[in-house]
């Protein structure tokens, strides 16, 4: 063998083993290596007494996640003010059992929620490379499988969380009355915010946005309304991300660069032109705790819970 096919075979061999471990380390690692992430957040009236909003997103539960089940009731430690669950709960006919066995100690506290397509309609096997595309967590119109999600809004909404489905309604997160206004999963196109639109009321220390997956028109529309803080997750952070560059996709029509974490956002932000500079809000997207069982992989993007304190502005 001549010396330069040696040394191609050799570099072939190198990268081979390269994707391999990469492949390896992205499921059997980083997908199981949950984070705590924490923010801060300047929403709150001058002098206000900070409090802390305690947010899961995107679990995907499979009954047999023994581990995500428990680090997640171990956040009940934290004896968040508030607990907001943004929907994607569920990937097994079987899962919504396990599923409040791990929300079980965090319903001791007040919370609310919003549903995403996987909580109505479980995974299908799907070709990898679709994860590139924008239409990835569709479900398939034909072969989908249907959800007991009546039983997990029941089972959510007997520990005492508020379904926001929809919805506008004012809770206390501790000393501060808030005003909360959500909507169902924009992805498959069940969100209904003209039913619930309106001004920001102006009796509550906070307005804030509850939302599955962060499609831009939602955002636009509580930003406009007075929105100080929107919630979502959806992204998965972009599950497989470029080490010290980000997320390649968001699986909706966000900009990648806001696929996890706290930024801030207007109405018009997805064209990077503040139409009503004065109309902003903060927006936070959770990367989520799980995957699709079909896609069993995360790359530089931990799965996450987030603590934010809201704070005086």
């Amino acid at each position: 063998m001549t010396s330069p096919t040696r040394t191609a075979l050799t570099a072939l061999a190198g990268v081979a083993a390269t994707g391999v471990a990469g492949v390896a380390y992205a499921g059997l690692v980083e997908r199981n290596w949950f984070a705590l992430r924490e923010a801060t957040v300047p929403v709150l009236p001058p002098g206000s007494e900070p409090v802390r909003v305690l947010q899961v997103s995107d679990l995907h539960l499979m009954p047999n996640q023994r581990r995500k089940i428990e680090w997640v009731r171990g956040l009940a430690s934290l004896a968040p003010d508030f607990v907001v669950n943004s929907g994607d709960n569920l990937a097994h006919l079987h899962a919504v059992p396990p599923l409040l066995r791990a929300m079980e100690p965090l319903m001791d506290f007040p919370g609310a929620f919003v549903l995403g397509s996987n909580d109505r309609f479980g995974p299908v096997p799907k070709n990898p490379a679709r994860y590139l595309t924008r239409n990835y967590a569709r479900p398939p119109k034909d072969d989908r499988i249907d959800l007991p999600v009546d039983e997990l809004v029941d089972g959510l909404s007997a520990g005492g969380w508020a379904d926001l489905d929809n919805v506008r309604t004012t809770v206390e997160i501790g000393p501060h009355r808030v005003e909360l206004v959500g909507v169902d999963d924009p992805h498959i196109e069940r969100d209904r915010y003209a039913v619930v639109s309106g001004p920001a009321a102006d009796d509550v220390a906070l307005t804030m946005g509850l939302v599955h997956a962060p499609y831009q028109r939602v955002l636009d529309a509580m930003t406009a309304d007075g929105a100080g803080l929107i919630l979502a997750g959806h992204t998965h952070g972009g599950q497989l991300a470029v080490p010290f560059y980000g997320a390649l996709v968001t699986n909706c029509d966000l900009d990648t660069r806001r696929a996890k974490g706290l930024s801030r956002w207007w109405p018009g932000a997805g064209g990077n032109v503040p139409t009503q500079p004065e109309q902003t809000a903060y927006l936070h997207v959770s990367a989520g705790l799980g995957t699709s069982p079909y896609a069993p992989v995360r790359f530089a993007c931990r799965p996450e819970a987030t603590l934010l304190t809201l704070v005086s502005r």
